[in-house]
């Protein structure tokens, strides 16, 4: 199966990276002779067909700036949950996969290999893509038996935590979860289905920018 579609959800404020976020979206700190967002999304060009964007702070700016980027489609979440979008836009009729990364991921992946990876496990409804705990960076720790995710928690440390990367039928979800705004009711509800499974396949790189320093060390590592 190959995935036919993505989404780069860059609708937060990015109030830990003020004051650099008082003049644009997070999405678009410098990085690696463009921006975050628009390196996003030209590793994805190529290799999926239809790139979604969600804006919210800032949105018209961002907007403008996807938009250059040939993006397929622009959603507007401004104000809303992180899930809003699975459950209130014309995605929600998508019934295959849909590749999700965040705006602030800076990672090298396979996605043969995830897609993969996806078909082994049964096409669930949800499917996060782990990384190993990075200190200094921030997850959600992941607890599974078998690939079946059985809790995530922010405080109880494991081995593996969520990298913000996941894979999400949005028809699958709307047909077992109620529209919810938060992704952690989403995933709450998926476990409790025992649709919410995790995959074998890291990153190749990975990296997550939520501050004003850890961006400093991204532009300091340059492209990775």
């Amino acid at each position: 199966m190959k995935f036919r579609h993505a989404i780069i959800m860059a609708a937060g404020r990015g109030q830990r990276m003020m004051p650099l976020t008082a003049e644009m979206p997070k999405a678009m700190a410098s990085h690696d002779g463009s921006t975050l967002i628009a390196n996003g999304i030209e590793k994805l060009r190529g290799t999926i067909d239809n790139i979604h964007i969600t804006v919210g702070y800032k949105g018209a700016m961002l907007a403008k700036h996807v938009i250059e980027h040939r993006v397929t489609s622009v959603l507007n979440t401004d104000g809303k949950g992180n899930a809003w979008w699975i459950f209130n836009t014309l995605l929600k009729y998508v019934d295959e996969p849909i590749l999700v990364l965040t705006c602030d991921n800076v990672v090298d992946l396979d996605v043969d290999q995830l897609s993969q990876d996806y078909e082994e496990k049964k096409n669930p409804a949800c499917m996060v893509v782990p990384v190993k705990p990075v200190k200094g960076l921030e997850g959600d720790y992941i607890f599974h038996t078998e690939g079946i995710v059985t809790e995530l928690n922010r405080h109880k440390p494991s081995e593996i935590y969520c990298s913000g990367i996941q894979i999400l039928n949005p028809a699958y979800v709307n047909r077992l979860v109620p529209p919810t705004e938060n992704f952690y009711e989403v995933w709450k509800a998926l476990i409790l289905r025992k649709e919410l499974f995790c995959s074998s396949v890291y990153p190749k790189t990975w990296f997550t920018v939520d501050t004003t320093q850890q961006l400093e060390s991204l532009q300091a590592k340059g492209s990775i």
